[in-house]
């Protein structure tokens, strides 16, 4: 085992052992408090420019397999934090280590630390910059390094992980006949999505086009969707100017579904505003309020922003809210045919509560 370091841009230092990729690497530390699913969520576009931190104890006991990747092209965490790492994976699906898979990709990891301290730490003081590296371990040059970083805010993150071309999806989801009738179309911008949306949406019944994120809304309009889908995707809403900009030419013209980035960028280009949340919703076991129905649902979380729906006035409805800490979670247009939920009713990893909101999308065709 190699020494690795982590240091925060707020000069705390963790010392441990690296695994997975031997080198160095930044990006904002946040911490995900779900039991299973690292593979996913190593995978999940939403990550691209954050260090994750899993809060469970044990991480690579059941190994990686081909079919749990959320995303192409291996995994976008810049890096990974563990307690403890075990490298003897058990599961009959399983086709290779954690430790490998992040080797081979390129991603550092390090374990032995005490995770509980550093959630608590990212608790009090905020989510920041890390760096964690196995190739520099003095702990003032790497606080030198991350002292320097300009940061992920202000960054749009989401043209770092969009498809370069446009792409048809067929796959339901896992178990599913896949003989489903295609009774609409929608077209689904990618600004980091996962492929649990793309198999629940082809699972509700349509037929799935996905278009990279700078795609002009008039391209989308001329493909003649019955519906159209915007995705979760990393880092600051207010950077991805292009979605924005595309949303407000869509809105109205055709009914519309946001999951996560995709409704902050709904909400800005309604004349919103979205802020920063403290150290960020990461994990699969959040509380939420269906207003509507007053159900309380257990959904998967992965973000650090939020919409501020109140200020929307009366252009919306709320219509989720997150129990934990009474933030804002859901909306759907007063007069249009648009919704959006802030939490990930695919799950991939986590329960699947919330999934029916996909149906909810499907019975808004034929509206816009």
């Amino acid at each position: 085992m190699r020494k690795a370091v982590l240091v925060l841009r707020d000069g705390t230092v963790f010392e441990g052992q690296g695994f997975g990729h031997d080198g160095e690497a930044i990006g904002e530390v946040v911490f995900n408090t779900s039991m299973t699913g690292y593979q996913e969520i190593l995978t999940d576009p939403s990550y691209k420019g954050q260090i994750v931190t899993m809060t469970y104890t044990q991480m690579g006991n059941y190994g990686i397999n081909e079919e749990d990747v959320e995303s192409s092209g291996g995994p976008k965490a810049e890096a990974f934090v563990v307690r403890e790492y075990l490298d003897f994976p058990s599961n009959w699906r399983s086709s290779g280590s954690l430790g490998q898979y992040l080797a081979d990709n390129n991603v550092v990891a390090i374990e032995g630390i005490d995770t509980r301290a550093l959630t608590r730490h990212l608790r009090d003081h905020g989510a920041q910059m890390g760096i964690i590296s196995t190739t520099e371990t003095d702990p003032a040059r790497l606080y030198e390094k991350v002292r320097s970083h300009p940061g992920i805010g202000g960054i749009d993150l989401a043209s770092k992980v969009t498809a370069s071309d446009k792409y048809e999806w067929k796959q339901g989801l896992w178990g599913s006949s896949g003989n489903i009738k295609a009774d609409f179309s929608v077209v689904a911008y990618d600004f980091g999505i996962k492929y649990n949306i793309l198999r629940h949406l082809t699972d509700s019944g349509f037929n799935v086009q996905v278009v990279p994120a700078d795609t002009p809304a008039e391209e989308v309009l001329d493909m003649a969707p019955d519906g159209i889908f915007f995705s979760n995707g990393p880092g600051d809403p207010e950077a991805v100017t292009v979605g924005i900009d595309n949303a407000k030419k869509l809105i109205g013209r055709k009914p519309v579904f946001g999951i996560c980035l995709g409704h902050q960028i709904l909400g800005l280009a309604l004349g919103g505003r979205t802020y920063k949340l403290k150290f960020g919703h990461h994990g699969g076991n959040h509380p939420v309020m269906d207003l509507r129905t007053g159900r309380v649902e257990i959904t998967s979380q992965n973000h650090n922003y939020c919409v501020d729906v109140k200020g929307l006035g009366d252009k919306v409805r709320l219509t989720h809210r997150n129990l934990y800490d009474g933030t804002e979670e859901g909306m759907e247009h007063a007069d249009l045919p648009l919704i959006s939920v802030q939490h990930h009713p695919e799950a991939g990893p986590g329960p699947n509560d919330a999934s029916h909101i996909f149906a909810r999308f499907r019975s808004l065709m034929g509206k816009g």
